[in-house]
């Protein structure tokens, strides 16, 4: 046989062995940050980390399970007396986690589930600091976050998941508010009956776009008076999802 053509038949053969791959299929694509679960690293929030890990490691059983970054972590601070006075009586555990983005939610999900919690009702506000601090685009947070709620339909099954809408951040019109703005748009789409989305943080945009300062002092935190009216909105949602 012409060494052509057994060069020929070795390219044919090769390729029909080759592994088959679907046509526009993405190879060695980047893993989105958003969804690949990391551990906090920074030193001042370790101490953080691992107190909510123990919270949800030997916690007695709690009917409600608040999930999210310094927004909810600040129901410890500015949002004590609100916390105390609406959500506290309901048996509610904090595990806000200040500085967290959604990879940091998974990560913590996998080092201590919430099954063992029993939780009727989840509470998560997550995603600003995916896009605050650059490290994920509108997709990808949004990516992430339908990750973290699939994750916790998965460990509480029986849960209603009460999911936040992302609070808007700046003073005024931005590139972020439009990001936050289509994510949330997106996440609307996961209402069910086992999903709530509330859009709360649209109280605190005026109608020209501004965001009050005696809300967010730094437009982005809430002050006592915004934890105030979140927490008030939020307990008889929660005292209803109770009672079911």
């Amino acid at each position: 046989m012409k060494p052509a053509l057994l060069a020929t038949i070795a390219l044919v053969c090769t390729v029909a062995l080759a592994p088959s791959r679907t046509i526009g299929q993405a190879t060695n694509a980047p893993a989105n940050p958003a969804t690949t679960p990391v551990p906090r690293t920074d030193a001042g929030i370790l101490a953080r980390q691992d107190e909510v890990l123990r919270r949800a490691k030997e916690a007695p059983a709690s009917p409600i399970v608040f999930l999210g970054d310094s927004i909810t972590q600040g129901f410890e601070g500015a949002g004590k007396a609100a916390w105390e006075r609406h959500i506290a009586p309901l048996g509610a555990l904090n595990l806000g986690v200040s500085g967290d983005r959604t990879e940091h939610v998974l990560w913590r999900l996998q080092q201590a589930s919430l099954a063992r919690l029993e939780p009727k009702a989840i509470v998560l506000l997550i995603g600003t600091n995916n896009l605050g601090h650059g490290t994920s685009n509108g997709e990808q947070t949004l990516a992430g976050l339908l990750q973290v709620v699939a994750t916790l339909r998965a460990q509480a099954p029986k849960a209603v998941i009460v999911a936040l809408e992302i609070f808007p951040r700046g003073e005024r019109f931005n590139p972020m508010r439009g990001e936050i703005a289509q994510v949330n748009q997106a996440l609307r789409s996961q209402r069910g009956e086992h999903v709530r989305v509330l859009a709360l943080g649209d109280r605190w945009v005026r109608g020209d776009g501004v965001v009050a300062r005696e809300s967010m002092p730094d437009f982005l935190h809430l002050s006592e008076t915004a934890y105030g009216e979140w927490a008030s909105d939020l307990a008889p949602i929660l005292s209803e999802i109770l009672q079911r």
